[in-house]
């Protein structure tokens, strides 16, 4: 009777378990993380008494999870690929928003360009040109607004970054207590609540930055960023933290527990869009947008130039724009100061530049690693990409600066320009013939090459000392040009051009001056006007307003790409966790069918107990 009862105990035993397991299983229904769990029982091993074998009940050796290391690893893995996705979009969405929500920068444009037509119909009207310097300023406005949202927006990418680093160390140091916690407890059996805590903390750790987890012997696991970097072992946890960018310092950049700069090297989960929208979004539409800024400023101050105001003098500048950013690194060893300038807005590009020393001359890179060619002018400084390099003072070697040519251009655009009367609807210079003149030449308009010559409004006279031979002198009589006289070829002197055509007679002369009919003159107003559709950038091939409109469209497909991966990245993960919660989840109907079968296993095993009691009793009273 004893093995009877000890069978039907064993039973019993097996029968409560598994409706404890079972129960536990149905109330973790809704439970996050957790993995649905598995009674493992095997027959008691027995002795044979030499001719057959009488089992001898069952044994429960284990509670295990229904768990999949592979489709846990897939879930973390798309998890990873999910919140870099739908970080990623929240991001493009607050820039698009930006853009929409900072004014009509296209509209602005085309009102600005609009007004100086308005000022070519009315040259001596103050009116028009007060208008003009209000949809200046208005343009200006717009340009500040949104140069100062794409501002807002980095330092909220920045702040984010810090923060999820500081989330990133909370969890890590949780996953290295829980690893130690598993490690004590797996000395009596399966710690299935702490295995589960721990994998939900992995997979909110894959949501951050991306990760690859693998187990050790001893029950723990080693946690590792989709880059390698070791984040925990066993239960020592190997933080992250954020520190200065070697040349800005309102920009954090990240670093491994040994100090090493890593931010280069993230990739996954939210961490990982936070930096690459940083770098490869957000930089380069706020120096977009300073290039469209600099190429207005620097065409319409160079043509304003080119004419006069109403009161005979030469255009000043309407726009004001920050100069190129400088930034040292926090290592430099010199005393070097490097000056950096726009001498070409044409070849401007959107690149950051890194400018170093090597020990015996300077090397410039783009920030993404792009060597750029250096020329070295007759006064010593430095041009590439439409940028001119002063070095001052010393520099000693690895010593490196970064150049941000528009990044705060944007921001800073200012209108400089308030008196209507100093717009410069005039065209700078005339030309007339000389009375005496002989021969068939006629000339053309004086265009202005150089408006920063000094001598530029000085009067000065072409003569030809021959039908083929000219040359152009000064007031005093000073010989400023000389040469072959070609038909339709141009001719210049003191920063103008003109092109003569015909046939000139020996003394022919043409006299150049300032043009003395400002005040009704407009050809400057239109040659203003028609710089919408003139090419200023990429070798003056495009507009401002082409510019303005390609960033647009940049922005619009970053976000429409954002929205797009988003989706897929759902979709997949939706996949992975569906395939995840196959294996591991609670199915509330196979659940209660095994509540029902352990029911009924126990009533069985508890009616062997009470059928060996009845009899073990009928045997003692027959004995008796």
């Amino acid at each position: 009777m004893a093995n009877m009862l000890s069978t039907g105990i064993s039973g019993l035993n097996a029968a409560q378990v598994a409706l404890s397991t079972v129960s536990n299983n149905i109330s973790n229904t809704n439970t996050p993380g957790y993995d649905r769990q598995l009674v493992q029982q095997t027959d008691a091993v027995t002795q044979s008494n030499g001719r057959y074998t009488i089992g001898s009940g069952v044994n429960v050796v284990a509670v295990q999870r229904a768990y999949s290391e592979y489709l846990t690893s897939a879930v973390w893995n798309s998890h990873a690929s999910l919140q870099r996705a739908s970080t990623y979009n929240d991001l493009a969405t607050t820039l698009n928003s930006a853009l929409s929500a900072s004014g009509d920068l296209q509209g602005s444009l085309d009102s600005f360009y609009g007004a100086f037509s308005a000022v070519a119909n009315a040259p001596g009207s103050t009116s028009s040109r007060q208008a003009l310097l209000g949809s200046a300023g208005t343009l200006a406005a717009v340009f500040n607004t949104l140069g100062q949202q794409l501002s807002s927006q980095q330092g909220q990418v920045n702040s984010q970054i810090t923060s999820t680093v500081t989330s990133i160390n909370s969890v890590i140091g949780n996953i290295a207590d829980i690893n130690q916690q598993i490690n004590q407890a797996s000395a009596t059996g399966q710690p299935n609540a702490l295995l589960d805590q721990r994998d939900a903390l992995i997979g909110t750790l894959s949501g951050y930055l991306g990760v690859t987890a693998v187990a050790e012997k001893n029950g723990t696991v080693s946690v590792y960023s989709s880059s390698g970097q070791a984040l925990v072992s066993g239960s020592n946890a190997y933080k992250l933290s954020t520190g200065r960018n070697s040349y800005d310092p309102t920009s954090p950049d990240v670093f491994d527990s040994s100090g090493n700069n890593i931010t280069s090297r993230l990739s996954g989960g939210s961490l990982g869009a936070l930096l690459d929208y940083r770098a490869n979004v957000l930089a380069p539409v706020q120096n977009g947008l300073g290039q469209a800024a600099v190429a207005l400023a620097t065409s319409v101050n160079t043509q304003q130039a080119k004419g006069l105001d109403l009161s005979g003098q030469q255009g000043g500048a309407i726009f004001s724009v920050p100069s190129p950013t400088v930034l040292g690194a926090a290592g430099n060893l010199g005393n070097a100061g490097i000056a950096a300038s726009i001498s070409d807005v044409s070849q401007l590009t959107t690149s950051d530049y890194k400018l170093s020393y090597d020990g015996s001359q300077w090397n410039l890179q783009t920030t993404a690693g792009q060597n750029v060619a250096l020329t070295t002018n007759a006064n010593g400084s430095l041009s590439a990409d439409g940028l001119t390099f002063t070095v001052s003072g010393t520099a000693q070697a690895g010593d490196s600066y970064q150049i941000q040519p528009t990044r705060n251009a944007a921001s800073g655009l200012s209108v400089v320009l308030t008196n209507p009367a100093g717009v410069a609807a005039a065209a700078a210079l005339d030309i007339g013939a000389g009375s005496g003149n002989a021969g068939s030449a006629t000339a053309g308009a004086v265009s202005v090459t150089d408006p920063a010559n000094p001598a530029l409004l000085s009067n000065a006279s072409v003569t030809f000392t021959a039908p083929n031979a000219y040359q152009v002198t000064d007031g005093s009589g000073t010989v400023l040009a000389s040469g072959a006289y070609v038909s339709g070829q141009p001719i210049s002197a003191n920063g103008w051009s003109v092109t003569l055509s015909g046939a000139p007679a020996t003394g022919d002369s043409f006299s150049v001056a300032a043009n003395t009919n400002g005040l009704n003159d407009n050809s400057n107003a239109l040659a203003l006007a028609g710089m919408a559709t003139q090419g200023v950038l990429a070798g003056g091939n495009t507009s401002v307003l082409n510019a303005f409109a390609s960033l647009t469209t940049q922005i619009g497909n970053v976000g429409s790409q954002a929205a797009t991966n988003l989706t897929t990245q759902t979709s997949l993960n939706n996949q992975a966790v569906s395939a995840q919660q196959s294996v591991s989840g609670v199915n509330l109907d196979e659940e209660a069918a095994s509540l029902v079968r352990f029911q009924q296993a126990y009533q069985a095993s508890a009616q062997i107990i009470s059928t060996s009691q009845t009899i073990f009793s009928s045997l003692l009273n027959a004995i008796h």
